[in-house]
């Protein structure tokens, strides 16, 4: 029996690609200098993994700052003091803290797509990070202008938008990272923060027709693969 498999979002960036981000972020070189070894790792990702055979292919996230907080590149609105995210191997991740609203992403996942796609000779899947990783951005405390409902229903349009427009421009397929899943559980072990979690990124697949939804997968890193709806 076939076992239908697909390649996730992320690849290994090499190690050129590093030493140009740390070289760019001590001012060692230009920005210009610094786009160029990004565009060179990421043509060299697709040549390597469509020559590889796989029928769909990623961009690797090689010009993603961050997977989980590429949307807010450029926004003014943040703090840096927000959740912080362990992962199992020892590793932590800060995300920063809403400062007002209203909620808007600065970058939409679109725009990799659209550049992967003129070095792509095989269709292309695209990765968008879940509204419930980026509902972590508003303060436990609310804020005062902002309701969180206000900030739930921003989040939700631009999560829409963000895989509608990969949609629209011909990804094969979008995945949602929902990375955050696992974390829930450690949070509260009833599942209770894990259903809410399910419960948004629900609400964001609700707006897609069943066609569309055929092309929306969810990636989780986890053992323990929480069910949305159909």
């Amino acid at each position: 029996m076939p076992i239908p498999t697909e390649p996730i979002g992320s690849i290994p960036r090499p190690s050129e690609l590093l030493a140009a981000m740390h070289a760019r972020a001590a001012g060692q070189i230009s920005d210009a200098q610094y786009y160029a070894a990004e565009d060179a790792a990421l043509r060299d990702t697709i040549k390597r993994m469509e020559d590889t055979g796989s029928p769909v292919i990623t961009d690797g996230e090689q010009s993603k700052a961050s997977f989980a907080t590429y949307p807010l590149a450029g926004l003014t609105n943040l703090a840096a003091d927000g959740v912080t995210i362990p992962f199992a191997d020892g590793h932590t991740r800060q995300l920063p803290r809403l400062t007002a609203g209203p909620f808007r992403y600065g970058v939409h996942a679109v725009s990799f797509l659209k550049t992967a796609q003129r070095y792509a000779h095989r269709p292309v899947k695209q990765a968008v990070i879940s509204a419930s990783a980026l509902s972590l951005l508003y303060p436990q405390n609310g804020l005062s202008a902002y309701s969180r409902e206000n900030f739930l229903q921003d989040l939700i349009a631009e999560a829409e938008r963000d895989i509608r427009e990969c949609l629209e421009a011909g990804a094969q397929c979008v995945q949602i990272d929902f990375t955050e899943g696992r974390l829930a559980l450690k949070l509260d072990a009833s599942g209770s923060l894990l259903n809410s979690f399910i419960d948004l990124n629900n609400r964001v697949l609700d707006r897609f027709t069943a066609a569309d939804q055929q092309r929306i997968g969810v990636h989780t890193c986890s053992r323990r693969r929480p069910r949305f709806n159909p």
